[in-house]
């Protein structure tokens, strides 16, 4: 199978949407679900790579703020990775990064053994840490008020995602069920 790396187009939507949640669905992101490809504002751009029959196999959006690259998405559909489609789209995006005259780029992701293994494999650095923590009234009832505190009147929270430091990671691990850590990686351009 042949594949090229192309700028995101309008009509790709579709396909970029299966690709995302099918590859988020077996992963911590597995109810990151999107309706619509969310835009990336420029200097930031969208990459796909594209088969044979013009499905995308694989994606990378990368906003820019200031001199920092961050790379807000990328995924490989499940049918097509460890095929290089993915080190294909981050070499696209690091070229197009320094062309920007950028340094760095960076991603923050969750602690999934493989996109971890992934990134380490590319020459990306692990830095930062926080802890990404859900409290769900269907995992616990009383998850949502542990993690809420005060309740308004009429109001029963059911859920609830929240940042905490890296620090309280064992005390809230017994408080709550599902408990992430997430991580900078960063790769000097």
């Amino acid at each position: 199978m042949s594949r090229i790396i192309r700028d995101y187009t309008a009509a790709d939507e579709e396909s970029w949407l299966r690709c995302r949640v099918l590859s988020f669905l077996h992963t911590p992101y597995f109810d990151d679900v999107r309706q619509a490809k969310p835009e990336i504002p420029t200097p930031g751009f969208e990459l796909v790579a594209i088969g044979d029959s013009g499905t995308v196999l694989g994606i990378m959006d990368v906003t820019v703020d200031e001199d920092l690259a961050t790379i807000d998405t990328v995924a490989v559909h499940p049918d097509h990775q460890h095929q290089g489609h993915g080190r294909a789209l981050l070499t696209e995006a690091r070229s197009r990064a320094r062309a920007l005259g950028l340094t760095t780029l960076d991603a923050w992701t969750r602690d999934f053994p493989d996109t971890l293994r992934w990134y380490r494999a590319m020459g990306f650095a692990e830095s930062d840490h926080y802890l990404h923590v859900y409290a769900s009234h269907y995992t616990e009832p009383g998850e949502p008020a542990r993690a809420m505190g005060s309740r308004r009147q009429g109001l029963k929270p059911m859920a609830a995602f929240l940042h905490a430091d890296l620090a309280d990671e064992q005390r809230l691990r017994t408080e709550f069920a599902r408990i992430h850590v997430c991580r900078r990686f960063a790769l000097l351009l």
